[in-house]
């Protein structure tokens, strides 16, 4: 196999036409979140002031107090669930992590309805993927209970 030679000239149009393809989207028009976001890149510009719009991506912790459904007197904690959206299965995830000690388990009516209409995951699966004890309502075990 042959290896083929690049002219300079070549070898510079290439760069130039990369160049200016990076340029051109550089270039295209930010699109704000709100007219006053707007406003003040314009502002901003104006005094010559350069800038990123939404560039940085900042991880923060918002604390919150979470309200289990129930509270066993063999302090196991029961939460009850229908409908299992994202939003508290992170809420759910978080009180484990920053709690390490509590005995949180799931109570769902259905236990193998997926956790969304793309994934083949259930609230059962996901449940012990997180080392989360779970049951179906129906057949919540006396032993925890007591």
């Amino acid at each position: 196999m042959t290896k083929k030679t690049i002219s300079k000239e070549d070898s510079l149009a290439w760069a130039k036409k990369t160049y200016d393809k990076l340029k051109k989207k550089r270039d295209k028009p930010i699109k704000f979140r709100s007219k006053l976001e707007e406003q003040v890149a314009l502002l901003l510009s104006g005094f010559g002031v350069s800038y990123e719009y939404e560039s940085t991506k900042i991880p923060y912790t918002i604390e919150h107090n979470y309200h289990p459904d129930f509270l066993l007197p063999n302090n196991v904690y029961l939460e009850i669930k229908g409908y299992w959206d994202p939003e508290d299965r992170r809420k759910v995830l978080a009180v484990k992590r920053d709690n390490p000690d509590i005995d949180l388990r799931m109570v769902f009516q259905a236990p193998y309805n997926t956790i969304s209409k793309k994934s083949k995951t259930t609230y059962a699966k996901w449940c012990e993927k997180h080392d989360i004890l779970w049951t179906s309502y129906k057949d919540i075990p006396l032993a925890w209970l007591v």
